[in-house]
């Protein structure tokens, strides 16, 4: 248990945790690019045209759009990795335990976008609905981590749930609503290939460079049905095995390591690297492996690309007040306290969970006001939301502020909570 739950989410918050920092500093070197006597090059740069050509075919895709398209697969594929772990292994994989973070998750989705709606529906920023239901676990968890041992552990794995759920959620509503035009050719292409993927399972063909290429094709397939190309990430990382191959475990292992000579030949200790390897799931190796890259290189190099906005006193004025940046900032802020706050309250009261061992309602309150930090997943959707500069400059404002706010907000909140009795 503590191999497959305890420690895995004890690393991943504390790359999450360190992975904000870094994605902070990237965030606030875009905005001051983007404010500096040289903001014309931050556009000029990131909309710089890179090809590739493979034969008569090519692909053209400017700096910006090769980091959200094409680097941010990599992200949703530790995500999928991720949401696989929690629903084999992990918080989600009991109905009981996983009942409270996922109804509190549905709320603090519903929520934020029924708030935004409010001030957008009919309207040109309409939809926009989804970018303020995301919450960006990088800055939640560092959020949480400046508290330190104030912040019972249930807590931290309680939005934790919560955040997995939440990715759920927005890679369903990334898939159904914000796709373009679709094209079934391709998009039967890349079905097809993941079909393949679960034959390749099935017969135990473990040779990484065969699934690195198919994951190429699925993800250009994806990308040229329609359907956004960080979907393949998600379906690969959903389809990466969570339980051990070889299901001795690692005493079996040891045993056999001990067993070797003092100077074993290179083939059996080969065979015993592999068989410690195959006592790992695939997906924790993964996710072990490529969890460090994507929190410190592509979620930033993501802000550094799309965070940078103009903050002039007259435009910041014109975003909180146009309907899209007060739908943002109202749905962030207050629809994720309401939301969250709201559906765990329901579904303790209802008995369908209980608050986790050592969490107070204030502390809930605390965590569904950082769970209003919707920064890398709200940017992606605005992105992919409108087309208009103007729409995504007050989308910009408003997330930035609302992200602000909630984090100080929930931080405030959480300081002025109940103390904890347990330690993570």
């Amino acid at each position: 248990m503590p191999r497959l739950l305890a420690r895995p989410i004890r690393t991943f918050l504390d790359t999450e945790a360190s992975g904000g920092v870094v994605l902070l500093l990237a965030t606030l070197a875009a905005l001051v690019w983007a404010n500096s006597p040289w903001s014309s090059s931050y556009d000029t740069f990131w909309h710089t045209e890179i090809a590739l050509e493979a034969g008569s075919r090519d692909l053209t895709l400017d700096l910006r759009h090769w980091v959200n398209d094409g680097l941010m697969t990599l992200f949703f594929f530790v995500v999928g990795l991720e949401i696989k772990r929690e629903l084999v292994v992990g918080e989600l994989n009991d109905a009981r335990k996983a009942m409270l973070p996922a109804i509190a998750a549905l709320g603090g989705m519903a929520g934020p976008a029924l708030l935004y709606l409010a001030f957008n529906a009919g309207e040109p920023g309409g939809p926009g609905w989804g970018i303020p239901m995301a919450t960006d676990i990088a800055f939640a968890v560092g959020v949480l981590a400046v508290l330190g041992s104030r912040i019972p552990s249930g807590l931290k794995v309680f939005l934790l749930s919560l955040a997995i759920v939440d990715d759920i959620g927005a890679i369903v509503v990334i898939a159904l609503f914000y796709a373009g035009g679709l094209e079934p050719g391709w998009l039967l292409a890349a079905v097809a290939l993941l079909a393949f993927v679960v034959c390749l399972r099935r017969v135990r063909v473990h040779w990484v460079p065969v699934y690195a290429l198919l994951g190429a094709a699925v993800w250009f397939t994806t990308f040229q049905s329609g359907v956004h190309a960080t979907i393949a990430g998600v379906a690969l990382g959903l389809l990466a095995p969570a339980r051990p191959a070889d299901p001795r475990g690692f005493a079996d292992v040891l045993a056999t390591a001990r067993s070797l000579s003092d100077e074993p030949d290179a083939g059996s200790l080969r065979s015993v690297m592999l068989e410690g390897r195959e006592v790992v799931p695939v997906a924790e190796r993964l996710g072990h492996l490529l969890h460090p890259y994507t929190s410190f290189i592509i979620v930033p190099l993501f802000a550094l690309a799309n965070a940078g906005v103009a903050l002039s006193s007259d435009g910041v004025a014109k975003a909180v007040t146009s309907r899209v940046g007060l739908g943002v900032i109202v749905g962030l802020v207050a629809g994720k306290i309401l939301g969250i706050t709201g559906a765990a309250w329901l579904a303790s009261r209802s008995g369908l969970g209980r608050l986790p061992s050592g969490v107070a309602w204030p502390h809930v309150v605390g965590a569904s006001a950082v769970a209003g930090i919707g920064f890398t997943v709200s940017l992606f959707i605005t992105a992919l939301a409108f087309e208009t500069d103007a729409l995504v400059a007050q989308a910009k404002v408003g997330i930035l502020l609302a992200s602000v706010a909630a984090g100080v907000l929930g931080a405030l909140v959480l300081w002025r909570a109940p103390a904890a009795d347990e330690r993570v």
